[in-house]
C-alpha cells in the first residue's frame, strides 16, 4: 500500500537566521553526524593496543570492515525508512542502534566480540549520515540548504582528521574502551535535542516496504565492500573467494535491478536515474569518495615512511586539507543562498583537486611541507566546492517524497567510490613497492611488510634514503590515477544542469505521531 497524501501544513518562509528549534535540530545532527564518522577513523590508532588486549591479530581488518560494511549496506535503507515512515522516528531507531553498539564495543572481552559490536554499531551509525543531510532538507529551504550543509561537510573532513589523534590520545590517556563509552553522554544528548526540536506532526501514514529490493541492493554492496577490503590482502583476487564474491556481486544486481522494475514502491526507483542532476552528481560522488579516501589513506604513509614522521605527526599534517575543505564548503554554501545557483561550483572544485592532485604526483623525500600543505588545501578546497552541492542539487530536483532515498544514494555511491579506491591503489602502491625493493636486502629489515616509524627509525641512514625514495616513487601513480578520475569528474559536471534553487521550504512530510 502506498503512502497515503501527506497534510500540507503551515510553515512561515525561512530567513537567513533558522529559529531557535531549527538551529537545535541541526546542531544535533551535526553532533550526530561527527560520532558516526569519528567512528569510521577513530579506530585505526588504537588498532595495536585492542589487539595486545583481547588477540586475534588474524581479524585485525575486520574490525574497521565490519562497520563500513555495515553502514555501507544500510545506508540506503535508511534513506527509504525516513521517507516513507518520516525521519524522527527512524532517527531515534538509528542512534538507538550506534549506542548500544558503542556500549557492547567498549564491553568486548573479545575479538570476536568486538567485531560484531562494531557491526551493529555500523548499522546505526550508517543511517546517521543519511539522515543528517535528508533531515536539512526537511527544516530548511534548497537556496539556504548549502550554507549547512557545507558546515556538514566540514564536520566529515574534520573527522577524517580528528578521528586518528582522539583515539591515540583516548588511549594513551584512558584506555582503549574509551573511544567506544565517549559516544554515549554526546549521543545521548544530541539525540534529546534534536527530540525536542524536531517535533512530530501527529500525522500517521502507511506504506509497503521493498523487502526484496532492499536485501538484492545490501547484498550487492556488501559484496563489493567485502571484496575490495579483503580481495588483494586477506586472499588473492584469482583465489575462489575473490571469484565468487564478484559473482554474488554480479547476480544481486540482476536481481535487484529486475525486482525494482516491478516492485510497486522501490528501496531505489530506477527511475531517478533518468534526472540529469542525479546520475550526474551520483558520478561526481563517486569520484569525490575515491579522491578524498585516496589523499586520506596514502599521505599519512608517506609522511610516516618517506618523511619519517610520528603516527600523530602525520596526523596533523592533514589539518591543511581539513582547512581547505572547511573554507571552500562555507564559502560554496554562502555562493548558493545568495545566488540560488550551484553548477559552476563542482567544475570549479575538480578543477582545484586535480591541481592539487597532479602536484601530488611530484612526491619526493625531500618534498618541502609547504608544497605538500599547498597540495593538500587544494584538494581540500575541492571537495568542499563539491560536497554542499551534489546533496542539495539532488534533494533540490528529486521529488519531495523521494528526498532521503536520493541523499541515501548519493552517500552511497560516495562509500563505494572510496572503498574501490583505497583497495585499488592500496594494490598498486604494495606492487610498485614489492617491484622497487625486489632483491634489496635492506639490514634490519627481513619484509617490506615490517615497515613503519619505529623499524624505519631503526634502520641506517642510506636504507631510510632508499625506502624514502621507494615510497614516493610507488605514490606517484596512485595520485596520477587519482587526477585522471578528477577531470573525469569534471567532465560530466560540465553535463549538470542547473535548477534553481527553491527560496521557499516545503513543509516536511507526516511523522508518525
Amino acid at each position: 500500500m502506498s503512502n497515503d497524501s501527506p497534510t500540507t501544513l503551515t510553515s512561515p518562509s525561512p530567513s537567513d537566521t533558522p529559529d531557535a528549534s531549527v538551529r537545535l535540530v541541526i546542531g544535533s545532527v551535526a553532533v550526530l553526524m561527527l560520532l558516526a564518522a569519528l567512528d569510521q577513523t577513530i579506530v585505526s590508532t588504537a588498532l595495536p593496543t585492542i589487539v595486545a588486549d583481547l588477540g586475534g591479530l588474524d581479524h585485525l581488518s575486520w574490525v574497521v570492515t565490519a562497520y563500513i560494511l555495515a553502514s555501507t549496506m544500510v545506508a540506503p535503507l535508511y534513506g527509504k525508512l525516513g521517507d516513507t515512515f518520516g525521519r524522527r522516528n527512524v532517527v531515534f531507531f538509528s542512534v538507538g542502534l550506534f549506542l548500544l553498539g558503542s556500549v557492547l564495543c567498549g564491553m568486548a572481552t573479545s575479538m570476536l566480540f568486538l567485531i560484531l559490536a562494531r557491526a551493529l554499531q555500523g548499522l546505526g551509525g550508517g543511517g546517521l549520515f543519511v539522515l543528517a543531510l535528508s533531515i536539512i532538507g526537511d527544516v530548511i529551504a534548497p537556496k539556504d540548504r548549502g550554507k549547512i550543509q557545507g558546515v556538514f561537510a566540514g564536520v566529515f573532513g574534520l573527522s577524517s582528521v580528528a578521528g586518528p589523534l582522539l583515539g591515540g590520545w583516548f588511549v594513551d590517556a584512558f584506555s582503549w574502551h574509551w573511544i567506544f563509552y565517549i559516544n554515549l553522554p554526546f549521543g545521548l544528548l544530541a539525540l534529546a535535542g534534536f527530540a525536542y526540536g524536531f517535533q512530530p506532526t501527529g500525522k500517521r501514514v502507511r506504506a509497503k516496504i521493498d523487502v526484496l529490493g532492499a536485501v538484492t541492493l545490501s547484498l550487492t554492496l556488501a559484496c563489493v565492500v567485502l571484496l575490495t577490503s579483503l580481495a588483494g590482502t586477506q586472499f588473492a583476487w584469482s583465489d575462489p573467494q575473490a571469484i565468487g564474491l564478484m559473482a554474488l556481486c554480479g547476480a544481486a544486481l540482476v536481481a535487484f535491478l529486475f525486482i525494482e522494475t516491478r516492485a510497486a514502491d522501490p528501496i531505489l526507483p530506477l527511475s531517478l536515474f533518468k534526472m540529469n542532476t542525479f546520475w550526474v552528481t551520483s558520478i561526481i560522488s563517486f569520484v569525490t569518495g575515491a579522491m578524498m579516501f585516496g589523499a586520506l589513506t596514502f599521505i599519512p604513509i608517506y609522511l610516516q615512511l618517506a618523511k619519517g614522521a610520528t603516527a600523530t605527526a602525520s596526523g596533523l599534517q592533514l589539518i591543511p586539507m581539513t582547512f581547505g575543505i572547511l573554507g571552500a564548503s562555507t564559502i560554496a554554501g554562502r555562493y548558493m543562498t545568495a545566488t540560488g545557483k550551484y553548477r559552476r561550483l563542482p567544475i570549479i572544485g575538480l578543477s582545484v583537486a586535480s591541481l592539487g592532485l597532479l602536484a601530488l604526483t611530484h612526491l619526493s623525500a625531500d618534498m618541502p611541507s609547504v608544497q605538500l600543505w599547498a597540495a593538500l588545501i587544494a584538494v581540500g578546497a575541492g571537495m568542499g566546492s563539491i560536497f554542499p552541492v551534489v546533496t542539495t542539487a539532488v534533494q533540490n530536483a528529486a521529488p519531495r517524497h523521494l528526498l532521503g532515498t536520493a541523499t541515501a544514494a548519493g552517500l552511497m555511491f560516495r562509500q563505494v567510490g572510496g572503498s574501490v579506491a583505497v583497495s585499488a591503489f592500496g594494490a598498486l602502491f604494495a606492487a610498485r613497492m614489492a617491484a622497487q625493493m625486489n632483491g634489496m636486502e635492506i639490514e634490519g629489515l627481513s619484509s617490506i611488510a615490517e615497515l613503519g616509524p619505529k623499524s624505519l627509525a631503526a634502520l641506517p641512514a642510506d636504507a631510510q634514503t632508499l625506502v624514502a625514495q621507494s615510497v614516493s616513487s610507488a605514490l606517484r601513480p596512485v595520485y596520477a590515477i587519482a587526477a585522471s578520475l578528477a577531470i573525469v569528474g569534471l567532465l560530466f559536471a560540465f553535463l549538470l544542469d542547473e535548477i534553481p534553487l527553491e527560496s521557499r521550504h516545503t513543509p516536511r512530510k507526516p511523522d508518525p505521531a
